[in-house]
């Protein structure tokens, strides 16, 4: 039997939990615990010898949260709302948009963004069109 095979099996008890895919949320939770910890070990160090491990579990948890967590689709003005805040905007910031009232109308729901608009957006916060779609 091969050396590697012989010492997987003798360790494999202590290893075993932490090679499971998540199935259940529990099973989530602890992987999730378990990855926090690796990373907090590890740190930056992208030649840790537990870096595999690393990259094991995280697809692993990655995967289980698109299945299980789907984000939720945001809207155009959903988007816009977000980065005016986070860039701590005003209606009037964004002239080429419109007036305060143009953003303002769009903002409340009376009025959608057009494709011009979205252009603008797009180019103005430095993202994709489809941000605003």
């Amino acid at each position: 039997m091969n050396l590697q095979i012989e010492q997987a099996i003798q360790h494999w008890p202590f290893v075993a939990p932490l090679l499971r895919k998540p199935k259940t949320e529990a099973d989530y939770d602890a992987l999730v615990v378990v990855l926090d910890e690796l990373t907090d070990l590890i740190g930056d160090d992208e030649i840790h010898p537990l870096m595999g491990l690393v990259d094991i579990i995280g697809d692993w948890v990655e995967a289980y949260d698109l299945a299980h967590h789907p984000m939720p689709k945001a809207s155009g003005v959903d988007v816009l709302r977000s980065v005016m805040q986070e860039h701590g905007l005003t209606q009037s910031d964004l002239p080429g948009v419109g007036t305060q009232s143009v953003v303002s109308e769009i903002l409340s729901g009376k009025r959608q963004l057009n494709v011009r608009q979205i252009r603008w957006l797009a180019d103005y916060f430095n993202v994709p069109v489809d941000m605003f779609i």
